[in-house]
């Protein structure tokens, strides 16, 4: 089974993989934020003229920003897929626990855990249902989904 990812189709993912998914994530939306400062840069350049540079936003107003897109781009892949990007590659889906979607709220709230407790994750590794600290407050599994479709979870191991 270890080698053949349909066979894992439906069951909770474990650490690594969620890890994974994370960091994938979490580059995206530095993506985002670098493309937004060039953006700004070039529409100050075209209006201002003159010499094409970054903005330095105040430290305050960027870490607001970057929370911002990182809580869109968070919110709207559980929300309408129930993946985001890292979470397509790594193959994984965020379900609510009875196997549905997760709704607005209680996707907004599992993304302010996983933002502002990211070591929340590491309950997965202790955990007998695969369940990270998020999972629990908010009733969600992750669960392996190779599969096109709308994958059902299977609870395994």
């Amino acid at each position: 089974m270890a080698n053949d990812p349909l066979g894992l189709q439906g069951h909770r993912a474990g650490l690594v993989s969620r890890g994974a998914a994370a960091v994938i994530d979490a580059f995206a939306v530095s993506a985002v934020c670098v493309l937004a400062l060039v953006c700004a840069g070039v529409a100050r350049y075209l209006v201002l003229g003159g010499p094409f540079t970054l903005p330095s936003p105040p430290r305050g107003l960027a870490s607001a920003a970057a929370g911002g897109i990182a809580i869109g781009y968070l919110t709207w892949g559980w929300v309408s897929t129930g993946r985001t990007p890292g979470d397509q590659m790594m193959g994984l889906r965020v379900l609510a626990r009875s196997g549905g979607r997760l709704g607005l709220a209680r996707a907004l709230l599992r993304v302010a855990l996983c933002t502002f407790f990211p070591a929340g994750l590491l309950w997965v590794a202790v955990s007998r249902h695969r369940a990270s600290l998020h999972d629990l407050v908010v009733h969600s599994i992750v669960i392996y989904d190779w599969c096109r479709g709308d994958a059902r979870p299977g609870y395994g191991p």
